[in-house]
């Protein structure tokens, strides 16, 4: 199989390269791989409609294709390779001469191009479009369906959920289209997509919602609703509509080994992208809600070492001193239930019910601790600002000394422990300011081994206890043994990261 690159982009002739048997393309031309696609159940779905043509004529005023260009320097990384010509070929020496004069030093920089879609969602010329199609460019240019050229001007974008949202000038008031509630769009339920694929203009096609809440790998809010109607390389940023013209979704993905339609799309819900959308209106920003904390995802060991029943929640790795977390009595070793009255399921629930929650808001939280609920209330945060002051922490540590060496992050018994001495915190290069049990050794073949633990990580707390000494935790463990736990959770400090470890204290 071949395979152009798809860049949704033109420029100097690209070479062709053999293609992976499946990949995934943000419409404008992204490539991503490694998509386990697990199809979910369906609902009924409504009944066919005659036609779609009187909705679609209400519809495609207010949908438009936007093209960016965008002038780049050349380099080695973005020349494709020479073509290989037999010896004496006539086209050997021109593509040989070609390259050569696009990698000279003094070459003038060319301007590429690229297309996608978007809907307008203001009379006023307010326009909503991906991240992915406006990224980098140095011209935005929003065309009507009419053919009328508008320059661009970006309001506010946001690379988490790659939404952006631009404003135009237009002669005359704009035709808007209207936001719909995603979750009521059911598995089953016919939509409509329009857009720009391949830089046609205004194409319409019609399918159904074949699953929701697909998790693909693009970004931390992954929440897609996933499509089998045909949109293509050009489509992103393009509307989902319902059968009442509204927009259920944002046309970001699809999954392809060709580039093109196979029935795989994938739209960001508009429960999700109107918030967005309406905080980048008002401040030009985001303004998350932020807890302050490290999550992990619960394990059928953690969740049996910690006396849960099942496997549910999202499980406090860390709380952040002075943060809204800590401020609202959360700890390590807490598993989240529910927050704001909304059950979380798991990690990734929980991180996008806390995002989605206003800065400011009080919220009641239902926590997993010793083996019973525990409910606490905290104020919301904002992430914005949090990310803002750890940027400048940052580049403040890295300016006053060295950045210390990366280290991977790990996971636990048949180890060697020793209690923390100054020679072994100047072997390991541990803080004074750790207090724990060091590990000095780790068995080959062993459940500390399986799960990562390496000489020099800290063991600061076994069962959610802290512990200072071989000796304590070797009683932690004979207590566990004792209780027909098959499993301790150690918290395990290793360059400043924090992560609990089940390890396995009864085979079987």
């Amino acid at each position: 199989m071949i395979l152009e690159t798809v860049s949704g982009r033109t420029a100097a002739p690209a070479a062709r390269k053999p293609a992976l048997p499946v990949r995934l393309t943000r419409l404008s031309g992204l490539v991503f791989a490694g998509l386990l696609l697990v199809w979910a159940g369906t609902s009924q779905a409504r009944g066919a409609p005659d036609s779609f043509s009187d909705l679609a004529e209400r519809l495609l005023p207010a949908v438009v294709n936007i093209s960016t260009s965008q002038t780049v320097k050349e380099t080695a990384q973005n020349i494709p390779d020479i073509p290989h010509f037999p010896p004496g070929s006539p086209f050997e020496e021109f593509f040989k001469e070609f390259f050569e004069r696009q990698m000279r030093p003094d070459a003038p920089p060319r301007k590429v191009t690229s297309l996608g879609s978007g809907f307008v969602i203001d009379s006023s010329g307010l326009v909503v479009t991906n991240n992915h199609v406006i990224a980098d460019a140095d011209e935005i240019t929003v065309i009507l369906q009419d053919n009328t050229h508008l320059k661009a001007k970006i309001v506010g974008r946001d690379t988490k959920t790659d939404i952006a949202l631009l404003k135009v000038k237009a002669d005359k008031p704009l035709t808007p289209v209207k936001f719909g509630n995603s979750d009521n769009a059911h598995i089953g339920d016919w939509i409509l997509a329009i857009g720009n694929p391949f830089g046609l203009g205004g194409s319409v096609t019609a399918g159904i919602v074949s699953a929701h809440h697909r998790d693909i790998n693009i970004g931390p809010y992954d929440d897609f609703i996933q499509t089998d109607a045909a949109i293509n390389r050009g489509n992103s940023g393009g509307p989902m509509f319902n059968m009442d013209g509204e927009v259920i979704g944002i046309n970001t993905a699809i999954f392809s080994p060709s580039g093109g339609s196979v029935g795989l799309g994938f739209a960001i819900p508009s429960s999700l992208a109107k918030p967005v959308i309406d905080q980048l209106r008002e401040f030009g920003h985001t303004r998350r809600g932020w807890l302050g904390v490290r999550i992990q995802s619960v394990t059928d060991e953690i969740a049996e070492s910690l006396g849960l029943d099942k496997v549910r929640g999202a499980l406090i790795a860390k709380v952040n001193e002075g943060e809204p977390a800590a401020e609202g009595g959360m700890r390590a070793g807490d598993i989240v239930l529910s927050f704001d009255n909304k059950p979380v399921s798991d990690f990734r629930k929980l991180q996008r019910i806390v995002a989605a929650t206003p800065v400011g808001k009080r919220v009641k939280v239902v926590v997993w601790r010793n083996e019973k609920e525990v409910p606490l209330e905290i104020t919301i945060g904002e992430l914005e600002k949090y990310e803002a002051v750890a940027a400048a922490e940052k580049k403040a540590k890295e300016e006053s000394q060295p950045a210390a060496p990366a280290v991977a992050s790990a996971e636990m018994l048949g180890l060697k422990l020793s209690e923390l001495t100054p020679e072994l915190r100047q072997q390991f290069g541990i803080p004074e300011g750790v207090r724990g049990v060091v590990i000095t050794d780790v068995t080959a073949q062993s459940d500390a081994a399986d799960k990562g633990l390496k000489p020099g990580d800290v063991i600061l707390e076994v069962s959610q206890e802290e512990v200072a000494s071989p000796d304590e935790i070797q009683a932690k463990v004979d207590l566990a043994k004792k209780g027909g736990h098959r499993s301790v959770l150690l918290l395990v400090e290793r360059q400043g990261n924090l992560q609990f470890v089940p390890l396995k204290v009864i085979e079987g």
